[in-house]
Protein backbone atom coordinates (compact mmCIF):
# COMPACT_ATOMS: atom_id res chain seq x y z
CA UNK A 1 0.00 0.00 0.00
CA UNK A 2 1.27 3.43 -0.97
CA UNK A 3 1.93 5.84 1.83
CA UNK A 4 0.17 9.17 1.68
CA UNK A 5 1.77 12.51 2.38
CA UNK A 6 1.97 12.97 6.14
CA UNK A 7 1.89 9.27 7.07
CA UNK A 8 5.59 9.26 7.92
CA UNK A 9 5.03 12.23 10.21
CA UNK A 10 2.14 10.45 11.93
CA UNK A 11 4.22 7.31 12.42
CA UNK A 12 7.15 9.33 13.74
CA UNK A 13 4.90 10.86 16.39
CA UNK A 14 3.69 7.39 17.33
CA UNK A 15 0.01 8.06 16.80
CA UNK A 16 -2.12 4.97 16.42
CA UNK A 17 -3.76 5.47 13.04
CA UNK A 18 -5.07 2.47 11.17
CA UNK A 19 -3.03 1.88 8.01
CA UNK A 20 -6.25 1.18 6.09
CA UNK A 21 -7.89 4.55 6.75
CA UNK A 22 -6.37 7.81 5.56
CA UNK A 23 -7.32 11.18 6.99
CA UNK A 24 -9.16 12.13 3.83
CA UNK A 25 -11.14 8.91 3.87
CA UNK A 26 -11.97 9.50 7.50
CA UNK A 27 -13.35 12.96 6.76
CA UNK A 28 -15.15 11.75 3.67
CA UNK A 29 -16.77 8.69 5.24
CA UNK A 30 -17.59 9.73 8.74
CA UNK A 31 -17.72 13.54 8.78
CA UNK A 32 -17.89 13.09 12.50
CA UNK A 33 -14.68 11.27 13.20
CA UNK A 34 -11.70 12.88 14.79
CA UNK A 35 -9.18 14.22 12.37
CA UNK A 36 -5.56 13.40 12.96
CA UNK A 37 -3.76 15.57 10.47
CA UNK A 38 -0.03 15.66 9.97
CA UNK A 39 1.58 18.10 7.63
CA UNK A 40 5.32 18.42 7.65
CA UNK A 41 5.24 21.98 6.37
CA UNK A 42 2.13 23.93 5.50
CA UNK A 43 2.23 26.11 2.44
CA UNK A 44 1.35 29.75 2.78
CA UNK A 45 -1.75 31.11 1.14
CA UNK A 46 -0.72 32.22 -2.33
CA UNK A 47 -3.80 34.12 -3.38
CA UNK A 48 -3.90 37.89 -3.32
CA UNK A 49 -7.68 37.92 -3.66
CA UNK A 50 -9.17 40.29 -1.05
CA UNK A 51 -11.49 38.83 1.55
CA UNK A 52 -15.18 39.70 1.38
CA UNK A 53 -16.14 38.94 4.98
CA UNK A 54 -13.03 37.82 6.85
CA UNK A 55 -10.09 40.05 7.63
CA UNK A 56 -6.91 39.12 5.74
CA UNK A 57 -5.57 37.24 8.79
CA UNK A 58 -8.88 35.45 9.40
CA UNK A 59 -8.93 34.31 5.77
CA UNK A 60 -5.38 32.97 6.14
CA UNK A 61 -6.40 31.15 9.31
CA UNK A 62 -9.40 29.49 7.65
CA UNK A 63 -7.20 28.58 4.69
CA UNK A 64 -4.56 27.01 6.95
CA UNK A 65 -7.08 25.22 9.18
CA UNK A 66 -8.79 23.86 6.05
CA UNK A 67 -5.52 22.54 4.67
CA UNK A 68 -4.82 20.83 8.00
CA UNK A 69 -8.24 19.14 7.91
CA UNK A 70 -8.09 18.13 4.22
CA UNK A 71 -4.41 18.17 3.18
CA UNK A 72 -3.10 17.61 -0.32
CA UNK A 73 -1.94 14.07 -0.97
CA UNK A 74 -0.77 12.00 -3.92
CA UNK A 75 -4.39 11.44 -5.01
CA UNK A 76 -5.71 15.00 -5.14
CA UNK A 77 -5.09 18.56 -3.98
CA UNK A 78 -6.28 19.68 -0.55
CA UNK A 79 -8.64 22.34 0.78
CA UNK A 80 -6.23 25.17 -0.05
CA UNK A 81 -6.14 24.47 -3.76
CA UNK A 82 -9.91 23.87 -3.76
CA UNK A 83 -10.21 27.43 -2.38
CA UNK A 84 -12.40 26.35 0.52
CA UNK A 85 -11.56 29.47 2.55
CA UNK A 86 -12.59 31.74 -0.34
CA UNK A 87 -15.86 29.81 -0.71
CA UNK A 88 -16.67 30.13 3.01
CA UNK A 89 -15.70 33.80 2.93
CA UNK A 90 -18.02 34.48 0.00
CA UNK A 91 -20.94 32.59 1.59
CA UNK A 92 -20.54 34.47 4.87
CA UNK A 93 -20.31 37.81 3.02
CA UNK A 94 -23.69 37.25 1.39
CA UNK A 95 -25.58 35.71 4.29
CA UNK A 96 -28.14 37.62 6.32
CA UNK A 97 -27.49 35.31 9.27
CA UNK A 98 -25.61 37.54 11.68
CA UNK A 99 -25.32 34.70 14.21
CA UNK A 100 -23.21 32.66 11.74
CA UNK A 101 -20.96 35.61 11.07
CA UNK A 102 -20.52 36.19 14.79
CA UNK A 103 -19.83 32.49 15.37
CA UNK A 104 -16.97 32.56 12.85
CA UNK A 105 -15.47 35.76 14.25
CA UNK A 106 -15.60 34.44 17.81
CA UNK A 107 -14.40 30.98 16.79
CA UNK A 108 -11.32 32.26 15.00
CA UNK A 109 -10.54 34.62 17.88
CA UNK A 110 -10.87 31.64 20.21
CA UNK A 111 -8.40 29.65 18.10
CA UNK A 112 -5.92 32.53 18.38
CA UNK A 113 -6.41 32.80 22.16
CA UNK A 114 -5.98 29.06 22.55
CA UNK A 115 -2.83 29.12 20.41
CA UNK A 116 -1.41 31.90 22.58
CA UNK A 117 -2.33 29.95 25.72
CA UNK A 118 -0.77 26.73 24.41
CA UNK A 119 2.25 28.06 22.50
CA UNK A 120 2.71 31.71 23.43
CA UNK A 121 1.84 33.01 19.95
CA UNK A 122 -1.16 33.45 17.64
CA UNK A 123 -2.15 30.60 15.34
CA UNK A 124 -0.55 31.98 12.17
CA UNK A 125 2.81 32.47 13.94
CA UNK A 126 2.78 28.99 15.47
CA UNK A 127 4.87 26.20 13.98
CA UNK A 128 3.30 23.43 11.93
CA UNK A 129 3.47 21.00 14.86
CA UNK A 130 1.92 23.58 17.19
CA UNK A 131 -0.95 24.16 14.76
CA UNK A 132 -1.59 20.45 14.55
CA UNK A 133 -1.52 20.15 18.35
CA UNK A 134 -4.11 22.92 18.59
CA UNK A 135 -6.33 21.29 15.98
CA UNK A 136 -6.12 17.94 17.78
CA UNK A 137 -7.09 19.65 21.02
CA UNK A 138 -10.22 21.31 19.61
CA UNK A 139 -11.14 18.12 17.70
CA UNK A 140 -10.68 15.89 20.75
CA UNK A 141 -14.37 15.76 21.74
CA UNK A 142 -15.76 15.93 18.26
CA UNK A 143 -18.54 13.42 18.88
CA UNK A 144 -19.74 15.29 21.96
CA UNK A 145 -18.36 18.85 21.92
CA UNK A 146 -18.61 20.68 25.22
CA UNK A 147 -16.41 23.76 25.06
CA UNK A 148 -16.85 26.68 22.62
CA UNK A 149 -13.65 25.72 20.78
CA UNK A 150 -14.83 22.12 20.37
CA UNK A 151 -18.17 23.37 19.02
CA UNK A 152 -16.37 25.73 16.65
CA UNK A 153 -14.32 22.81 15.32
CA UNK A 154 -17.55 21.09 14.25
CA UNK A 155 -18.62 24.22 12.37
CA UNK A 156 -15.20 24.65 10.82
CA UNK A 157 -14.86 21.04 9.71
CA UNK A 158 -18.42 20.88 8.37
CA UNK A 159 -17.93 24.01 6.25
CA UNK A 160 -14.51 22.89 4.99
CA UNK A 161 -15.86 19.44 4.03
CA UNK A 162 -18.88 20.99 2.29
CA UNK A 163 -16.73 23.51 0.41
CA UNK A 164 -14.23 20.82 -0.61
CA UNK A 165 -16.66 18.15 -1.74
CA UNK A 166 -18.74 20.62 -3.75
CA UNK A 167 -15.64 22.03 -5.50
CA UNK A 168 -14.41 20.77 -8.87
CA UNK A 169 -11.32 19.31 -7.16
CA UNK A 170 -13.39 17.52 -4.53
CA UNK A 171 -15.97 16.13 -6.94
CA UNK A 172 -13.85 15.27 -9.95
CA UNK A 173 -10.39 14.57 -8.55
CA UNK A 174 -11.07 13.27 -5.05
CA UNK A 175 -14.38 11.47 -5.62
CA UNK A 176 -13.65 10.84 -9.32
CA UNK A 177 -17.26 11.60 -10.21
CA UNK A 178 -17.69 11.56 -13.98
CA UNK A 179 -21.28 12.75 -14.10
CA UNK A 180 -24.19 10.94 -15.70
CA UNK A 181 -22.94 8.52 -18.33
CA UNK A 182 -24.77 6.87 -21.20
CA UNK A 183 -25.21 3.09 -20.84
CA UNK A 184 -25.31 1.16 -24.11
CA UNK A 185 -27.23 -1.73 -22.62
CA UNK A 186 -29.39 -2.38 -19.59
CA UNK A 187 -27.29 -3.90 -16.84
CA UNK A 188 -30.14 -4.94 -14.52
CA UNK A 189 -32.37 -8.04 -14.43
CA UNK A 190 -34.91 -8.41 -17.25
CA UNK A 191 -38.12 -9.05 -15.27
CA UNK A 192 -40.16 -9.70 -18.45
CA UNK A 193 -38.46 -13.11 -18.80
CA UNK A 194 -39.51 -14.31 -15.35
Amino acid sequence: MKKRQGDAETERRGEGVSPDVSRREMVKLTAGAMVVPALPQAKRRATAKPAKFFTADELKMVDELGELIIPADDHSPGAREAKCADYIDARLAETWDEASKQQWREGLALVNRLSTEMHGQPFLKATSDQRIALLERIAHNEANPQTPEEKFFGTLKGHIAHAYYTSKIGIQQELQYKGNTYQREFSGVDVSKK
